[in-house]
């Protein structure tokens, strides 16, 4: 499958500055910032600036220092909003939808961090 990014997504809009956000943490290749409708006390967005458009595309694309600032940032962004799951945090879910089925609203790919609440069972079965 080849993976067409659409620069006129919101994420992208949001990197060229065409889009306000609320930035919590910036650094060479990662834009972490609020949600607009948060579905818990702190939901924070992580995205690479790179173009990927899903986690597996990000994972299979981008370069090591890519990679590494990004998953880097995330973590420092659980510190940040007091939710690593350390001795005094209740911890956090991170979570990236990908494709149809995924339900991904934004063809760039982005990590939802989500904490503040309990968040109950992640998926539950549909039959």
């Amino acid at each position: 499958m080849a993976y067409v990014y659409d620069d006129q997504n919101i994420f992208a809009k949001i990197l060229r500055a065409e889009i306000p956000n609320t930035t919590v943490y910036e650094t060479e290749h990662t834009l972490a910032f609020r949600d607009i409708a948060p579905k818990a006390p702190d939901h924070v967005l992580v995205i690479p600036k790179g173009p990927y458009v899903t986690f597996d595309h990000f994972c299979q694309a981008a370069s090591d220092e890519e990679l590494t600032d990004f998953f880097r940032a995330s973590g420092e962004v659980c510190k940040m909003i007091g939710a690593a799951a350390d001795d005094t945090a209740l911890g956090f879910r991170a979570i990236t939808n990908a494709g149809q089925h995924g339900v991904q609203e934004v063809p760039h790919f982005h990590l939802h961090i989500l904490s503040g609440r309990p968040l109950g069972r992640m998926v539950e079965a549909t039959d």
